[in-house]
């Protein structure tokens, strides 16, 4: 007569095991003790070591999957041409695209369409984009990167500056400008290359306009400043920069005279009273802009407003 097995309730086959995973656990714990204290160190509990391993299997195979087989529907920036296209006015075919175009609103349409809608550093097609944009609504060969150089945001908040002395002795009244303009006073210490001439009488009207429209980037925060301070302070002194508001489109043309703002401050770049008061008038003090460098060799290029609307 065959013999039956005695039966083992479900509850009783579940403590047996969970019993014996403690007792293997303890074991492996007490003769490996070095492997404990790395599975402490990563988080892993290695009661649950076969589901941790099961996410890592899944997650390889996603990112597998998606190597393989990467998404169609991203959104690429739309060319200059296509915005240009897109934004004529009407007209004949006999019209120039001058007459067809106007520039703000295509300028202002790629800066609010297809720009961040938060400061911060651009990725490089987005300013490959831009350059191509200001070549054909400002006129102005514009770099995010100019002889190996960029800044370390080209995208950020600028915020109002004082007049800098241009000469020794050289006090607020002497500078011109009206009421609003005199209202911003006079910085206590020197610009980053300090005066602009060693005397009055060697103040000509090319420094005054430097010192007018002169621009604040914060060149001590590059990566590679002290390691190459020498060529970088030459390389930035009195280097033109173009800055547009990203709000109303408004453009200047100044040159870099002095460093900062201080990173405390939120602030990326500054901007001399006339500055400020050509992006935004005479009441902004802070804003959205957009900074990249003027490629221009001949210095054919004037300071100041860019009137590039008319």
């Amino acid at each position: 007569m065959k013999k039956t097995a005695p039966k083992i309730s479900s509850d009783s086959l579940r403590a047996r095991l969970k019993l014996k995973s403690f007792e293997e656990r303890a074991n492996f714990f007490k003769k490996h003790p070095h492997a404990s204290k790395f599975l402490n160190f990563k988080g892993l509990n290695l009661g649950k070591i076969r589901e941790h391993s099961a996410k890592l299997i899944s997650t390889s195979a996603l990112a597998g999957a998606l190597l393989l087989n990467p998404p169609t529907d991203l959104r690429f920036l739309p060319s200059p041409q296509e915005i240009l296209d897109k934004l004529k006015l009407g007209g004949n075919k006999n019209e120039s695209d001058t007459e067809k175009i106007d520039k703000r609103t295509v300028l202002l349409d790629s800066l609010n369409t297809h720009m961040p809608q938060h400061v911060g550093p651009l990725s490089r097609e987005e300013e490959k984009f831009l350059e191509q944009i200001f070549k054909d609504t400002l006129n102005i060969t514009a770099r995010a990167t100019l002889e190996g150089e960029h800044l370390n945001t080209t995208y950020g908040f600028i915020g109002a500056e004082q007049h800098l002395r241009r000469y020794p002795g050289d006090t607020l009244q002497n500078h011109d400008g009206g009421v609003d303009i005199q209202r911003s006073g006079m910085a206590p210490g020197l610009g980053a290359w300090g005066y602009f001439a060693d005397s009055k009488s060697e103040l000509t009207p090319y420094l005054v306009e430097k010192e007018k429209w002169y621009a604040v980037v914060q060149t001590l925060y590059l990566p590679d400043w002290a390691r190459r301070q020498p060529y970088l302070k030459d390389w930035y002194k009195f280097r033109k920069v173009v800055i547009i508001n990203k709000l109303n489109g408004n453009a200047v043309v100044a040159d870099v005279a002095d460093s900062g703002p201080a990173a405390w401050t939120g602030k990326h770049f500054g901007g001399s009273p006339e500055v400020m008061q050509a992006l935004g008038g005479n009441r902004y003090k802070k804003g959205a802009v957009i900074v990249f460098f003027v490629d221009d060799p001949e210095n054919k290029i004037p300071l100041g407003p860019v009137e590039y609307n008319s």
